[in-house]
């Protein structure tokens, strides 16, 4: 039996896997091998067994290394002992914490914990508190929590903070040597209407390609903050943004990737003062191509802060109150305006994919929590924006293969290939006539999704297309963007909130000064995400999780093994923190919508299923945009079979299906804000919402005093035993005997309890917002 060293990977049910630092096996390790050891411990395991599927189940021989960094979680006094129970529920086992070490917390409150001593097959880990949050309920926990749960960096060290003081308050004359001065082009910025830093700034006006005296093309100027500047290889300030590798965005708060005086001031392209950019100048013929381009540093004065709102409306009525504002500008935006449907033109001849899909945002009031939950409206200006940026993203992707020189890439590839069958036999179950190929090409998802727009299940439709795609990575091979259909696309846009995009404007400016980038990763960064399954530029795939980078031949530039393994590493790092960010934001997104439905416990609602699973339904709620679980087991009294090729939940007997996009009405039965999950059940057209019966009420106990809901599968068997109850009532009656009633009650509790176990093992575990204590493990 083989040994295998790898990273620990707990699961809420008390059981675990290691993720192999060599090759992609996954061992699983039983919940008595996990008393041992915790969540992100790196170890030494021997695969001792295989299951009938062929999958692997290790014994731990050795711990390698233990995880270092604190453990976020709620502080408990129980039983005379005080504990914590970990946020994140992968660490499954609660911490003894010494009485003389809670640091005066209270009991309930958050708190940060180190561990003192580590877990053993026989006793409990051990901790002390290093940090107290404050309470659970307090404005702006949630984002806390998170940023510690999912190990954001969220405080800049003190040289960074240093090197940032000395920078100056504005632009000096010595930096604007060996730049173009485009301070007198009307350059804009157009962003939301709470964006703080503006990274990228548009214009454009008629030119002319070949001998035509009439203009017949657009000369396109999108101007880039210049971040390389003031941000150098080496310094503090770089090696704090390497270890970001990303902004993280929040409702009501931003962790930024620079500090505050770059990212909205000296590096933010503010309106009415001078910065430093990177320019990609281009020629953009009447049908959308790209004729002509050329990168140069310049200083540019931005002549107006825009917001999608405004350029929509200016659009939409040229003599409108919002056009007669900017006067000065109307023509520039029409010029925008025109070049944008131009390139919408290319963009349908390259058969990019574009799906129509609804994106929410948060508004919070001024406690933190959520007022309201609004679609963010996509107008011509977001999409005006957006094909600018493609455009300076496919140049700059294109200059830098041209001229040969390592960077990193922005990477999509297609279905692989169990999901394009999974696609494939989705599409031929619904009989639309249209499929896909053995290597499918992007025109061929938008042509289903042009074809299918105005049917009743076109958003069921989309959503399968749009599972069925790889997620985008960062990687030194070039391999094309599947989704926007170029053969190359980098990132070059957003310098202030993404790593990758300042290394890919370093290597601009190395090639525009005839030099050569040499890429040196900061010495003192290790990555917190433990994404490495393999090591930079060895053999293997990167962890579970993490796509594989691409492995065309023709995709790779031959480079010395120590170049190569630093770009590997460096698109590794910032793909894998990206996800990290994108983690953290849902988290806190899903934590402020269950406080959001806690206090809509037992209301209904009309929703639309947004996804089919084997254990239940997800459904969106109306105007709510709120998305809960309908566990199988709530969708009536019957066996309701799966059918992954439909994506849909099929009855046995009446033969109900309840696929993506099915109109249902639920009602909000239970909120776990541990685990952030929102259950909801069925409820049949013209009928009453069920209550908990008053026995129900008697049997929560404890649970009901300290105000923790009942599960929908509690509240089922209370219904099922009093229906029950009344049956054995009326043959009492009837007959004049029958068993004791109390028996017929125990036998009706085991079923409820067996019923319940099935249902879900969260539920059975703990009521909502109960604390989980030592004993349950």
């Amino acid at each position: 039996m083989s040994e295998v060293t790898g990273t620990v990977q707990g699961h809420r049910d008390g059981h675990g896997f290691v993720l192999a630092e060599e090759g992609d096996a996954s061992i699983f390790l039983p919940p008595q091998e996990m008393r041992a050891v915790m969540h992100r411990d790196r170890v030494k395991v021997r695969v001792v067994r295989f299951d009938r599927k062929g999958r692997p189940e290790g014994l731990v021989l050795e711990i390698v290394e233990r995880r270092k960094t604190p453990i976020i979680g709620r502080l408990l006094h129980e039983g005379g002992a005080w504990l914590v129970a970990p946020e994140d529920r992968r660490f499954g086992q609660d911490i003894l914490i010494p009485a003389k070490a809670t640091a005066g917390a209270e009991p309930g409150q958050v708190v940060s914990v180190e561990l003192t001593e580590a877990p053993s097959l026989t006793a409990q880990p051990i901790g002390k508190v290093v940090e107290v949050l404050g309470g659970i309920d307090d404005p702006g926990m949630e984002i806390e929590i998170a940023v510690r749960k999912y190990e954001v960096p969220h405080r800049f060290h003190d040289d960074v903070l240093a090197q940032a003081a000395k920078l100056p308050e504005k632009v000096r004359a010595t930096d604007k040597k060996g730049r173009i001065d485009l301070t007198d082009v009307p350059l804009v910025t157009i962003d939301g209407e709470d964006a703080r830093d503006f990274d990228d700034a548009v214009y454009c006006q008629p030119d002319t390609i070949g001998r035509s005296k009439a203009p017949n093309a657009w000369r396109l100027i999108v101007a880039i903050a210049d971040v390389s500047h003031y941000v150098k290889p080496g310094e503090p300030l770089d090696s704090d943004a390497y270890e970001r590798a990303t902004s993280v965005y929040f409702p009501r708060r931003v962790i930024p990737m620079l500090p505050e005086k770059l990212s909205n001031g000296l590096c933010s392209l503010n309106p009415e003062v001078e910065r430093l950019s990177m320019v990609c100048d281009m020629l953009v013929t009447a049908e959308g191509e790209l004729h002509a381009y050329q990168f140069y540093p310049a200083v540019i004065n931005s002549h107006a802060r825009l917001t999608y709102t405004e350029v929509a409306a200016v659009l939409g009525n040229t003599r409108g109150p919002e056009a007669q504002r900017r006067a000065e500008l109307v023509p520039h935006l029409l010029h925008l305006h025109e070049v944008y449907r131009a390139l919408l033109k290319a963009r349908a001849t390259r058969g990019a994919v574009d799906f129509e899909t609804t994106e929410t945002q948060i508004v919070c009031d001024d406690n933190g929590r959520i007022a309201k939950i609004v679609p963010r409206v996509r107008t011509d200006a977001h999409r005006l924006i957006e094909e600018c940026m493609l455009a300076a993203n496919v140049c700059s992707a294109d200059f830098i293969m041209r001229a040969k020189h390592p960077s990193l890439y922005r990477v999509h590839e297609g279905p692989t290939p169990e999901k394009r069958s999974l696609l494939k036999n989705y599409l031929k179950a619904l009989g639309l006539g249209l499929s896909i190929g053995d290597e499918p090409k992007p025109g061929d998802f938008q042509a289903i999704a042009q074809a299918t727009k105005d049917r009743p299940d076109a958003m069921q439709i989309h959503t399968m297309l749009l599972r069925s795609m790889q997620q985008a990575i960062y990687t030194p091979a070039n391999s094309g963007h599947f989704g926007l259909a170029y053969e190359a696309y980098t990132h070059f846009t957003s310098p202030i909130r993404r790593y990758p995009d300042l290394l890919v404007h370093r290597v601009i400016k190395s090639l525009l000064g005839s030099g050569r980038y040499g890429l040196v990763l900061p010495a003192n960064v290790v990555s917190s995400v433990s994404n490495f399954k393999r090591k930079p530029g060895g053999k293997g795939v990167p962890q579970k999780g993490l796509p594989a980078a691409p492995v065309k031949t023709s995709a790779r530039i031959k480079l010395p093994p120590a170049e190569l393994a630093a770009w590997e590493t460096a698109g590794i790092h910032c793909s894998a923190n990206e996800r990290r960010a994108d983690e953290a934001s849902r988290d806190v997104e899903a934590w402020l919508k269950c406080m959001f439905m806690r206090e809509r416990l037992g209301e209904e609602y009309g929703g639309t299923v947004s996804a089919a699973t084997s254990f239940g339904l997800f459904v969106q709620l109306d105007g709510l945009y709120v998305e809960g679980l309908i566990h199988i087991t709530e969708l009536g009294g019957e066996y309701y079979r799966f059918d992954e090729a439909r994506q849909e939940l099929r009855g046995e007997r009446s033969g109900v299906r309840y696929g993506v996009g099915t109109r249902v009405r639920v009602q909000v039965s239970r909120v776990d804000l541990d685990s952030r999950k929102i259950d909801f059940r069925m409820v049949r057209e013209g009928a009453e919402p069920r209550q908990p019966s008053a026995a129900g009420t008697r049997r929560k106990g404890r649970a009901a005093d300290a105000g923790a809901e009942v599960s929908a599968q509690d509240e089922l068997a209370e219904i099922r035993e009093l229906d029950r109850e009344v049956k054995r009532g009326g043959k009492a009656a009837k007959g004049g005997g029958g068993k004791p009633a109390s028996k017929g009650r125990d036998r009706v509790s085991v079923a409820a309890t067996v019923s319940g176990a099935r249902g879900s093992k969260a539920a059975s575990k703990k009521a909502a917002g109960r604390p989980r204590t030592s004993g349950k493990r």
